[in-house]
């Protein structure tokens, strides 16, 4: 199994209808990537000065399935359309 989560900071960290938002396009990929076995978005709910605003949790059966779901017309479409929200992102990935 790989996993691949990433942590997004919004641009505009007092705009909770932008977490909604960059929530409901990541959701938006279930079921139109083959690759995807879970996906799982969250909103960070104590907003101290140590959170992430966003959080996705994503698993993939390899490596290589996780960059085939990168490179996807649909994911791309998300991130163009997340762009502008989000001020920064953060990435872990691991396999076991």
């Amino acid at each position: 199994m790989f996993h691949h989560i990433v942590f997004f900071k919004l641009t505009h960290r007092d705009r909770q209808q932008d977490a909604q938002a960059i929530k409901a396009a990541l959701e938006g990929l279930r079921g139109k990537i083959p690759e995807l076995r879970h996906l799982e978005v969250g909103i960070d709910v104590l907003r101290t000065d140590r959170s992430w605003d966003v959080a996705l949790v994503t698993r993939f059966d390899s490596r290589a399935a996780m960059e085939s779901y990168a490179v996807h017309p649909e994911h791309k479409k998300v991130l163009a359309a997340i762009k502008d929200l989000r001020e920064q992102s953060v990435v872990v990935d691991w396999e076991d």
